[in-house]
């Protein structure tokens, strides 16, 4: 069988100086986006006193594993890692699954009052109540202090229900849901056994956006948290890297605190960034198509 020559368009030269232009800007900003990377890696392998003069450049200086000793050496910090793994897997399974439960039922034409629930979820994404009646709500649910506090009032993404119900709309026609009907299948057999198993795109997008935030999550902790056993990591850190201070006043006791805590906090970046890290390569084949498919489309 005679193999066909496949041509190539020779390009002209104004297009290999724009795609050689666009070259070298996507290289700028890879090494603007890569350095800071590398740089909070080396500082949190090099010495404190190599981080505090500034000798870090591109490689860790005088390498020592102190920043990460002294931070696993701190019970609050093994407390407050296991309290943000804790809120990111439930808090994460909360929302996926009202998510879906809301979203899913959107996408379908049937769903009465469909387009009234849609235009109220919009609403809430342009007008805020604010903070105090979400507290005096989050209080009078007898939530203040609590684990639920952090894992119910933000279960709900509007804009996570939007992605997931376009992808519901363009991926489950309702002709699939009529066969199913014939076959005597339930709503729910057909969620679990036909819905699901194809959603496994946008779960994976879901996933990965609400552990994000669920991990990152500050502010409501501070809000609405007051005993130390339920902070997560990233109150933890606050708590040592910007209140913790040596009393005794001695200069080289606060120099060297100094020169730890600068130290431990590149450590605690690499450490409090790690499980989203390793999350992402799992999901990134499912998040970049879920994306495209629940946000183009529809």
């Amino acid at each position: 069988m005679k193999k066909t020559k496949q041509t190539r368009v020779k390009e002209s030269k104004t297009d290999r100086i724009f795609m050689g232009a666009v070259y070298v800007f996507l290289t700028l900003v890879l090494l603007a986006v890569l350095y800071p990377l590398i740089y909070i890696v080396s500082a949190s392998f090099s010495s404190a006193s190599a981080v505090t003069s500034g000798s870090v450049w591109l490689l860790p200086v005088e390498p020592t594993l102190l920043g990460y000793t002294t931070v696993f050496k701190n019970p609050q910090i093994l407390q407050g890692f296991s309290n943000s793994l804790f809120y990111t897997v439930v808090g994460t399974f909360i929302s996926v699954s009202v998510t879906i439960m809301l979203a899913y039922p959107l996408s379908r034409k049937t769903f009465y009052g469909r387009k009234l629930i849609m235009i109220l979820l919009v609403f809430t994404m342009i007008f805020d109540g604010g903070l105090i009646p979400l507290y005096l709500v989050v209080k009078n649910l007898n939530l203040i202090d609590t684990i639920w506090a952090l894992l119910l009032p933000s279960a709900l993404a509007v804009f996570q229900v939007i992605i997931a119900r376009t992808f519901f709309q363009s991926t489950i026609p309702d002709e699939l849901v009529e066969a199913s009907e014939m076959d005597g299948c339930s709503d729910i057999g057909f969620i679990f056994k036909v819905v699901l198993p194809l959603a496994k795109p946008i779960i994976a997008v879901l996933v990965l956006m609400y552990a994000v935030m669920k991990w990152n999550m500050y502010f409501d902790a501070l809000i609405y948290l007051k005993s130390d056993a339920l902070y997560p990591l990233q109150l933890i850190l606050r708590s040592i890297l910007i209140l913790n201070a040596d009393p005794s006043g001695n200069v080289q006791e606060m120099l060297k605190l100094q020169g730890l805590k600068e130290l431990m906090k590149y450590s605690l970046i690499v450490v409090s960034s790690l499980p989203v890290l390793v999350l992402y390569p799992f999901v990134q084949k499912h998040f970049v198509k879920g994306m495209l498919i629940g946000s183009v489309k529809g």
